[in-house]
């Protein structure tokens, strides 16, 4: 079985299951917002897909995205912990020891930016995972680092619902018309 069908039963299941979608979302989001673990296991499509079934059903979106935005923010605290703890160790554990420019990118890019790193990041693909990371590897100021955090995990995350969600408005819309 492959990630995408794993995926598509998630959704399939949390269309059936609404009480299931927060706790799903939850973890996806957290495993999505992991440093080591969004690296085996992308899971911002399976997200897009349970936006989607916001548009399509009644499901609701207020818990959806508060649980998604939180499982992103403690996916990237734990990260940042990670990198404060481990230092420059993390280079050599396994995943990333399998990416070895991932880390350094994400060095880069949380010392030419600083704070507005931790936000921007959080929106692209692998640095999402490793900007954190790499903010504990240099000891960003904790509460700067979570502030950004949190705010660009409640962003992140409903962009992601909010797309799924249009998606699937647009693609109603359509078959009415046609």
């Amino acid at each position: 079985m492959g990630l995408d069908e794993l995926f598509r039963g998630l959704i399939n299941f949390v269309r059936d299951h609404h009480a299931w979608a927060a706790p799903i979302v939850f973890v996806l989001a957290f495993c999505e917002s992991l440093a080591f673990v969004s690296l085996l296991i992308p899971a911002w499509g399976a997200l897009i897909g349970i936006g989607a079934l916001v548009g399509a059903s009644d499901l609701s979106f207020w818990p959806v995205w508060i649980a998604g935005a939180l499982g992103a923010g403690f996916g990237d605290w734990l990260s940042y912990w990670f990198g404060f703890k481990f230092k420059g160790n993390v280079a050599r554990m396994w995943p990333l020891s399998r990416y070895p420019t991932i880390l350094p990118r994400a060095e880069k890019f949380v010392e030419d930016w600083g704070v507005p790193s931790i936000v921007i990041g959080r929106f692209f693909g692998p640095l999402r995972a490793a900007v954190p990371l790499a903010a504990g590897i240099f000891e960003m100021d904790y509460w700067r680092f979570q502030f950004a955090n949190f705010f660009s995990a409640f962003v992140w995350s409903a962009t992601l619902l909010l797309f799924g969600d249009g998606i699937s408005r647009l693609i109603a819309w359509f078959w009415n018309v046609v």
